[in-house]
């Protein structure tokens, strides 16, 4: 029977989680999900949004409360990247493993999902061999091909050419049916969210609001200037009852009855005083150390390999960095991009050369060159050649990583938290060289000045790969190489 648009297809009603015993998630959380709405989840790094995907899709279960959801409704999730067991399965077993049973048709479901996303994908090709952004589009087509009546997507645009993010832009301002979007970039969903839930990591609730990105986070400022204003007005009489309280106590007499009333009063309007909600934190501010007594050419490339409709061509080119020079590779989704840098880090690229003795500070985009069952602390601490936990504990402190969190695997944080590892692990290291390959990818948008203020700050040679213009324009830049010229 058909349902009218608008009707609740997911509806939490006290729900309470706990990701682990000492990480609170959700404290008697209410929300719903609308038929055909358009939703984007917000919350900073850490606070659990990955985890109410994971309730909605049924991967964790409610401690508390009950996730009610509509008889029949099918759930897709566009994930923040391919877990590593799938990464040497094919195009062609990639998509069949979404399915809980074989699908004879899949080949041209594949070829409808991959028009969708504006990819060309052979169905032998392995996972694996696709650049970051290419993977990003597979992992969106994997969720497109349930067609399922609810859409989740985790950071669907991380890794995304421009390009790729206007074609995903398009598609889902068409999609008739219900989404709902983890993302940083603003611009993104203020081009099709018409609400937003915000999960707050200070008091673990969700506040609902109608609008974009844009609109909401413009009343959460006006809120939060009226209640300061409010609180602030509070505070001046709650202190001169306290004074005037004072000065009748010191008459003795009938007076100390009037003082009574007066700290009874100063009492009743610091209940009435309203709890403001907490901004997200931000990172401290901080600056990446060159390794010191390297002088001239620190790294050259006379040729690399460009990949075109599939096809690989070495390319001759003319890149001489040394100390203070900022190195921009541009070019679109698969071109060679990622693939250069990790060869460059790897010391395998051929027609490169690095300085010997160079230490190579390498920001990776999928973090697979972290160890994920160290904890944070190892992880840190194994770039240094003394362990001095203080030290450690200090940068890692500045990257919101103190706490539980210092403990804490790798595999355990959320992708956000990874990244701030990467970037607490570059400051450790103190690099001669600079790899960076999409270090805005799942960061926290108010990280993201004082992240483009330390790499700006950075005295090595850097190459950086960005598609996102406006962190980009944050930063000095000395030379662009477009690998599509």
């Amino acid at each position: 029977m058909a349902t009218a648009r608008g009707e609740v297809i997911v509806r939490f009603e006290k729900v309470s989680h706990d990701f682990t015993i000492r990480k609170p998630i959700l404290r008697e959380v209410d929300f719903s999900i609308r038929k055909g709405t358009k939703i984007t989840l917000m919350g900073q790094n850490g606070a659990g949004k990955s985890t109410i995907f994971g309730l909605i899709t049924k991967t964790h279960e409610p401690e508390d409360g009950q996730i009610h959801f509509q008889h029949g409704l099918t759930i897709a999730l566009g994930r923040q990247v391919i877990p590593r067991d799938q990464m040497d399965l094919t195009v062609r077993e990639f998509f069949q493993k979404v399915f809980p049973h074989k699908v004879y048709d899949i080949d041209p479901r594949i070829d409808a999902v991959l028009e969708v996303v504006n990819l060309v994908a052979p169905y032998e090709k392995v996972i694996r061999t696709f650049s970051g952004g290419q993977q990003a589009r597979l992992l969106l087509a994997s969720a497109l091909i349930q067609n399922p009546d609810l859409l989740l997507l985790d950071e669907p645009t991380n890794n995304l050419d421009k390009e790729g993010i206007a074609h995903l832009t398009k598609f889902l301002i068409e999609y008739k049916k219900t989404v709902v979007v983890i993302s940083h970039d603003a611009e993104f969903l203020n081009s099709f969210t018409q609400g937003v839930l915000y999960l707050d990591i200070h008091t673990h609730t969700i506040e609902q609001y109608v609008g974009n990105y844009s609109d909401v986070v413009a009343e959460i400022s006006v809120r939060i200037e009226k209640e300061n204003r409010k609180n602030a007005q509070l505070a001046k009489e709650i202190q001169e009852n306290k004074d005037k309280a004072n000065f009748f106590a010191n008459k003795g007499g009938q007076m100390r009855m009037v003082a009574k009333r007066m700290r009874a009063k100063a009492d009743e309007l610091e209940e009435a005083k309203v709890e403001v909600r907490k901004e997200d934190k931000a990172i401290r501010s901080f600056r990446i150390p060159f390794q010191q007594g390297l002088i001239g050419e620190i790294v050259t490339i006379s040729s690399l390999t460009v990949v075109k409709k599939h096809k690989p061509t070495e390319r001759k080119v003319k890149v001489a960095l040394r100390k203070n020079e900022h190195l921009l590779l541009a070019g679109p989704n698969g071109i060679g991009k990622s693939t250069l840098l990790q060869s460059l880090a790897d010391g395998t690229a051929k027609g490169a050369d690095i300085m010997s003795g160079v230490r190579i500070g390498y920001y990776r985009q999928d973090f697979s060159n972290l160890d994920f069952d160290s904890t944070v602390y190892e992880e840190l601490a194994s770039v240094l050649s003394t362990r001095i936990e203080e030290d450690v504990r200090k940068v890692a402190a500045g990257f919101l990583l103190s706490g539980e969190i210092f403990h804490s695997k790798i595999g355990t944080l959320s992708e956000g938290q990874k990244g701030l590892v990467a970037f607490a692990r570059l400051v450790l290291l103190k690099p001669g060289l600079l790899i960076l390959d999409e270090p805005t990818n799942h960061i926290n948008f108010r990280h993201l000045p004082l992240i483009a203020e330390a790499l700006s700050a950075y005295e090595g040679p850097m190459i950086l790969v960005s598609h996102v213009p406006d962190f980009v324009a944050q930063i000095r830049i000395d030379e662009i190489l477009d690998l599509n010229s």
